[in-house]
């Protein structure tokens, strides 16, 4: 069940790591290997489960066949073709990657948790490469809840997002495979 917060206001502070890897590829190349491993969300489905109401069982089945890698993008935002409208030229594309059977692990404890679900992604660098994937290690700000279930979950996506780069071939972090 749900906390129910109080009335006064609150402020937690707490740390977080910024990740960023370096891959072998051009920026380009990266991006169409990253986004052939994390497919989008397959929304017109989800919303007819919505719809009918189906049974949450049914969501964990799609959503498993769907993000085989446990991650689906929800958004895409390509900066590119405005920032070089300033006269910049570096490549960056920025996702929202997530799954929502996960979150929903956190939700059921803390609603708030969705201020970092879906999880932030950035793949940047010079056209000519290489191309770097950064993002902020998930079980860091999911354990300023304070709730050891949320932070089991962090930690959870922290190692899947080390076997998504070592999909892609990419060298996984140390502080993605410890816990801490």
């Amino acid at each position: 069940m749900s906390r129910v917060p109080s009335q006064a206001p609150l402020s937690i502070g707490y740390r977080v790591h910024r990740v960023t890897v370096g891959t072998d590829s051009t920026p380009a190349d990266f991006t169409r290997r990253f986004e052939e491993a994390v497919p989008p969300v397959p929304a017109a489905r989800v919303t007819r489960m919505v719809k009918r109401n189906a049974p949450w069982q049914e969501m964990l089945d799609v959503i498993a066949d769907a993000a085989p890698l446990g991650f689906l993008i929800y958004h895409k935002i390509d900066a590119d073709p405005i920032m070089r409208m300033a006269g910049d030229d570096a490549f960056c594309i920025a996702y929202l990657m997530g799954n929502h059977t996960i979150a929903e692990r956190m939700f059921r404890h803390e609603p708030a948790t969705l201020l970092y679900a879906p999880l932030r992604v950035a793949i940047w660098g010079n056209p000519e490469g290489p191309a770097r994937f950064s993002f902020d290690k998930p079980s860091d700000f999911f354990s300023s809840f304070g709730n050891s279930e949320i932070t089991a979950v962090g930690r959870e996506l922290d190692r899947k997002i080390g076997g998504l780069l070592a999909y892609l071939g990419v060298d996984v972090p140390e502080t993605l495979l410890k816990s801490e």
